[in-house]
């Protein structure tokens, strides 16, 4: 193990120094597409058009981790559109943003804005590490369960996580600590939750103390947890492994079995 965590920190570091130099890009929030032009009235005795849940998948959000922008989902946001996502959006958080469930309430008007434009009763959301949990308080506790069907976390820190003491200043750290009042509330019972979880958790996640600390145990929730070998925690958004893994989750039937020994298929 010793050997392979050293791999991941060397790749982690590159990552960092690659998503850098992208990291001003992301700086802005993303526009919505324009709105496409009225459709053509069917004519008559042809056939009525399906539901836009049926016509395509589902939209997919991305809502990217603590001190980062969405530029983290170019690689993923490109490999899901191009097996067949259309509506693919990454979100922007403020910087200023300090409370997970302020966060919580923004993404839902952001949610309800991207089902009222494409159409769509739900949409699925990747979130990694913060932007995950912030994901999960939204569909836990402010009702999202209702509008987001699948949720895919990236080393999320769902038990809470022990940081480094200089960053445990920020208020949006102290709330991913192990016995902040957020982590308590999504301890909370939560019976009847609609959403479909699926946590995946690296066993050499520097930033996840436990690395066990990534995966969903909740007895009320629908969660299956996949185990990612030797990738750290800032590669797991932008490897392509993750990302093939990711969209076979977003895919995978209803009836998909939670298994905590499930590992995903990295290289």
């Amino acid at each position: 193990m010793g050997l392979t965590r050293i791999r991941a920190t060397v790749l982690d570091l590159a990552i960092l120094a690659g998503h850098l130099l992208l990291y001003p890009t992301g700086l802005l929030q993303e526009r919505p597409p324009a709105a496409p032009l009225p459709a053509t009235p069917p004519q008559p005795g042809a056939p009525t058009p399906l539901p836009a849940d049926n016509r395509a998948h589902r939209p997919v959000l991305l809502l990217h981790g603590f001190i980062d922008n969405r530029s983290v989902f170019v690689l993923l946001r490109r490999s899901l559109r191009r097996h067949g996502r259309q509506h693919v959006t990454a979100l922007n958080y403020s910087p200023l943003t300090c409370d997970i469930r302020a966060a919580a309430a923004l993404l839902d008007r952001h949610v309800r804005e991207i089902c009222a434009r494409t159409g769509h009763s739900r949409v699925d959301v990747v979130g990694h590490s913060l932007g995950g949990l912030i994901a999960r308080y939204y569909v836990q506790r402010l009702g999202g369960d209702a509008l987001v069907h699948t949720l895919v976390t990236l080393g999320t820190p769902h038990s809470g996580t022990r940081t480094a003491p200089l960053l445990s200043a920020h208020p949006l750290v102290r709330q991913m600590c192990p016995d902040s009042d957020v982590i308590e509330e999504l301890r909370l019972p939560a019976p009847d939750c609609r959403t479909r979880f699926i946590g995946f958790w690296s066993d050499v996640d520097q930033l996840m103390i436990p690395a066990e600390t990534a995966r969903i145990d909740h007895p009320d929730l629908r969660a299956r947890n996949i185990r990612v070998s030797g990738i750290g925690h800032l590669t797991l958004p932008v490897h392509h492994a993750i990302a093939t893994d990711v969209r076979e989750a977003l895919d995978a039937p209803e009836g998909a079995p939670t298994d905590a020994s499930e590992a995903a298929s990295v290289a």
